[in-house]
């Protein structure tokens, strides 16, 4: 049966362009399509904004090294006239407002705190003494006296540098936590801008099945198609509402959880600038290795682990020389008006405890730590191996479907336009060909989500989490 008025729009409303809604917009540091990629790195730390005094520098990213003009903006239906979000404006204001961060810096300053108190010299005792009262009817000695404890064989510097190490654990820690949180938004943010484009496909084949059901519809009363051919348009638009539907509740919960990640959750949906389609990530596996080994703060908390345990080892057998105590003291002998001065020295015999139960498990605490940087190293490369993989298989995907899979996808829906308008091909080929556009669409910005999700994880050491706190929870 000839339809020749049917679906002509189909090739104008289905080229979906996407990537080409203007100027690329650089949110990421451009790269080649091939070769290793620049590696994202954290901005250095403001010690005004953390008050932490001393804080190690922190690598920068460069979306703060340079902030690029905006092109491509992925609007919400409720955000016209918003100023567009950047992934740089995401990242600081998580940086500022994630309460997770706020618990890693005070971590910090506790260690801090802990180490200037480790340093402490042993106050002074002061005391009164008075002595055979009532001799002779008499008050007898009166007076007062001063005692000190005298600390041996180094323990305070070594108890300080036990401390010291524990500031370096509380910094690499907290450094792991900013990428967490850093990373968490990053995801957030491609999941967002991905959800907006799903919506996007939707809206645009919920106008086609409209207008394919009308145009059935018409055709119908001219009795041109068949009532079948009405009903199987009918079920297409329902299902393109039902999709439309799924697609926007996808988006709203996409950005209520970046929202929370970011730590406001109170922020209304915004438009976000970023073109997911450009300049896919290139990363090698000799690149994310290297990376992970030289750069993860969890490797490098274990090996400041490892520092430490030697330091309370060294702290532990010093602890066997006990410290001893000296005091003085002056009276006046009420009796004969006399004043008489007392000196003590008192010193601790080590027969029984020489701290060797403490020295057995400083010496353990040693052998674990060891363990603890081999066992950080084998689990990051366990998860690397596991993280790349499935990097590679969406790069690999994304770059089949933008090549070939929705070319041919396009291509065959063309062809199949153009024969159904000569009645060569039946309402129900050209819905297959429509589909399977549709689908392949879909399917390409899934594998494009797959690869923003897992190469900001490669760039980030493979550390997410940004709400997980300081007990894990």
């Amino acid at each position: 049966m000839r339809m020749p008025q049917v679906m002509p729009f189909l090739v104008v409303i289905l080229a979906l362009g996407l990537g080409d809604s203007g100027a690329a917009d650089e949110v990421r540091t451009p790269r080649p399509a091939s070769g290793p990629s620049q590696v994202r790195l954290l901005p250095p730390v403001d010690r005004a904004s953390t008050g932490e005094p001393g804080e190690p520098a922190v690598r920068q990213t460069a979306a703060e090294e340079s902030r690029p003009p905006t092109d491509d903006v992925s609007m919400h239906p409720h955000t016209a006239g918003i100023a567009p979000l950047t992934l740089n404006d995401l990242e600081q204001t998580a940086w500022e407002c994630n309460p997770t961060l706020v618990q890693a810096r005070m971590a910090v300053r506790a260690a801090q705190g802990a180490y200037v108190q480790a340093g402490l010299y042993p106050n002074p005792v002061l005391g009164y003494v008075a002595d055979e009262i009532g001799n002779l009817g008499s008050q007898g000695f009166q007076g007062g006296g001063v005692a000190q404890e005298i600390v041996t064989a180094g323990k305070l510097p070594l108890g300080r540098a036990v401390a010291g190490h524990e500031i370096e654990q509380a910094r690499f820690a907290w450094e792991a936590q900013r990428w967490r949180v850093t990373n968490d938004v990053r995801v957030g943010y491609y999941e967002t801008l991905l959800a907006q484009k799903t919506i996007d496909v939707n809206e645009q084949l919920l106008g086609v099945e409209q207008q394919v059901l009308k145009s059935t519809e018409q055709l119908r009363a001219a009795q041109e198609v068949s009532e079948v051919d009405v009903l199987q348009a009918r079920v297409e638009t329902e299902n393109a509402q039902l999709d439309l539907s799924e697609a926007r509740y996808r988006y709203q919960s996409a950005w209520r959880r970046l929202a929370a990640v970011v730590g406001r959750p109170e922020m209304e949906p915004a438009p976000l600038a970023g073109d997911v389609t450009r300049d896919l990530p290139a990363i090698t596996w000799e690149q994310s290795l290297a990376l992970l080994l030289t750069q993860s703060p969890e490797l490098a908390q274990a090996r400041a682990g490892v520092e430490r345990a030697r330091c309370e080892v060294a702290r532990q057998c010093a602890l066997r020389i006990p410290n001893f105590e000296i005091g003085t003291a002056v009276k006046q002998d009420t009796e004969t008006g006399f004043t008489v001065a007392d000196v003590a020295l008192g010193v601790p015999l080590p027969v029984f405890n020489r701290n060797q139960g403490n020295i057995l498990r400083a010496q353990a605490d040693l052998t674990s730590a060891r363990n603890e940087v081999r066992r950080v190293e084998l689990k990051l490369r366990d998860r690397l191996a596991e993280t790349y993989e499935q990097y590679v298989n969406a790069r690999r995907r994304a770059e089949t479907y933008a090549a070939t899979i929705l070319p041919n996808a396009q291509k065959s829906l063309d062809l199949t336009i153009a024969g159904y308008r000569e009645g060569e091909f039946a309402y129900l080929t050209m819905l297959t060909a429509q589909r399977t556009y549709y689908d392949a669409t879909l399917k390409y910005l899934s594998s494009l989500d797959a690869l923003w999700r897992q190469s900001v994880e490669l760039e980030g050491m493979l550390l997410r989490g940004g709400l997980q706190g300081a007990g894990g929870e």
